[in-house]
């Protein structure tokens, strides 16, 4: 769990470097691109070509290009219509995806995460229901296809890990290479060069995102992925929502709407608890 909880520290700064510095301003795929080359470039000295399966890479690469590659491309354009605080309220449904995804590898399938999933979605409801629009709606569906990628890449990631004795670190470029395949595609197809960084803070920002928030922070939240059970996981995702907001008020968005905000995250946290709750019933023995 201490991988986790330190990463989630060091992303709880993500949100709002990429809300406050990067959208709008400088070129969502370019911003992919140079946050992924960053983090493979980190990698690439600890690489090990030999003595490596070749179907272990061709799987790091795909699930690089999942969880990084495609989620990145939602991620990164969810923030030209939604507000930091919202894009990470609405991260809230990426456990259910992870317990879904794990279920259905398992043939086994749950109808409640359906019923939890939709009180989650009236809580992001809440927040803009005064301002529900085809940006709102776009925005929102947005960050679930980025969801989607990084539970994806997660439980496989953690599945294809946890019995293996190879040293995290010298296949993990693989994993950014992956990555690196997607998103310089999408650049050379979608990409602006009018809008690269033009100021030093851009280029700072996203310098830190690659090397750090990326290179070490993926790393370190795949291999405690592999180290915890699939419930520990789940939740950790959801204890970078409050870090994040919390970091995102108080230095960078002190006229947010704290009651919409507070509403539309208590529905979500009734989400979570019933979820919860339904959790620990159902797995109750009957006598």
């Amino acid at each position: 769990m201490s991988y986790l909880f330190a990463v989630t520290l060091l992303w709880a700064f993500s949100f709002s470097l990429i809300g406050v510095y990067l959208a709008g301003q400088v070129d969502a795929w370019f911003s992919v691109l140079m946050r992924v080359a960053l983090a493979t470039i980190v990698f690439l000295p600890f690489l090990k070509f030999k003595q490596i399966p070749s179907q272990l890479i061709v799987k790091l690469m795909l699930i690089g290009a999942v969880q990084l590659g495609i989620m990145y491309s939602f991620y990164y354009h969810s923030f030209l219509y939604l507000s930091v605080p919202e894009v990470l309220l609405f991260t809230v449904m990426t456990p259910l995806y992870i317990t879904l995804l794990n279920d259905a590898i398992e043939r086994h399938f749950n109808p409640q995460f359906f019923a939890v999933a939709l009180l989650a979605i009236a809580g992001a409801i809440a927040i803009r229901y005064q301002g529900i629009d085809e940006d709102f709606i776009l925005g929102l569906l947005l960050v679930q296809g980025a969801n989607l990628c990084f539970a994806t890449g997660q439980v496989t990631y953690k599945r294809l890990m946890r019995d293996s004795n190879i040293a995290h670190q010298t296949v993990f470029g693989w994993f950014f290479i992956g990555a690196l395949i997607v998103a310089s595609i999408c650049f050379a197809l979608f990409g602006n060069t009018e809008k690269l960084p033009t100021t030093t803070t851009q280029w700072g920002v996203l310098i830190y995102l690659g090397i750090v928030a990326s290179g070490v922070g993926y790393f370190a939240w795949n291999k405690g992925a592999t180290l915890v059970n699939v419930g520990a996981l789940a939740v950790m995702n959801n204890v970078l929502i409050p870090a994040g907001i919390l970091v995102n008020v108080v230095i960078w968005n002190r006229d947010a709407d704290i009651i919409k905000l507070s509403l539309g995250g208590a529905i979500i946290l009734l989400a979570l608890v019933l979820n919860q709750y339904l959790d620990k019933k159902s797995a109750t023995p009957k006598y």
